[in-house]
């Protein structure tokens, strides 16, 4: 481990409110030794589809009121938040993967995917803001499982985030053909 690393190896994060959402467990496991995973996949496609029009909750802290003020002017957010359910020893294990546990993919370094499974498990999902009330949001389109601890939302600004010039695998396109 580098100096630098080292002095970064520390930190601390808390929570700014929870996910209260239908999904119950993790949409795909995290275990590619699994001879179910091609099955899995194909029910999670499902299931994601299924979950794209349900509506979510976000509940705040309400020690930080006033920090949503505003955020109902935006029409989607970005919402970062921590796979609670996924055990540590899943994710410390895995480098490299064959993307959604299928080996028709290449061999790829975990962080070249949107596994939840990775050393910081920090997941990040846009979704469309349907409501404010308070400290709660609903919004539609997140796949986070009941009881994620929300670690920070941010608006989502389209032109903050650049699309000219961007490039993906093909094993990527497939999968999102595919979830789409």
């Amino acid at each position: 481990m580098s100096e630098e690393t080292q002095t970064a190896s520390e930190m601390v994060l808390r929570p700014v409110g929870i996910v209260r959402s239908e999904i119950k467990e993790p949409i795909l496991k995290p275990d590619s030794d699994d001879p179910e995973l091609q099955r899995e996949f194909v029910d999670a496609r499902k299931k994601v589809r299924k979950m794209r029009d349900k509506v979510a909750e976000l509940v705040i802290d309400e020690e930080l009121e006033g920090i949503l003020d505003g955020i109902e002017d935006f029409s989607h957010i970005l919402v970062l938040f921590w796979p609670h359910l996924i055990p540590d020893e899943k994710r410390s294990s895995l480098v490299r993967v064959h993307p959604m546990g299928r080996k028709e993919f290449p061999l790829v370094g975990i962080f070249s995917t949107c596994s939840p499974v990775r050393p910081n498990p920090v997941l990040a999902t846009v979704v469309r803001l349907v409501e404010r009330n308070g400290n709660l949001l609903k919004v539609t389109g997140l796949d986070a499982v009941d009881g994620s601890p929300i670690i920070d939302i941010k608006p989502y600004a389209p032109g903050f985030y650049p699309s000219e010039g961007m490039r993906t695998p093909e094993w990527m396109e497939q999968i999102q053909k595919e979830f789409s």
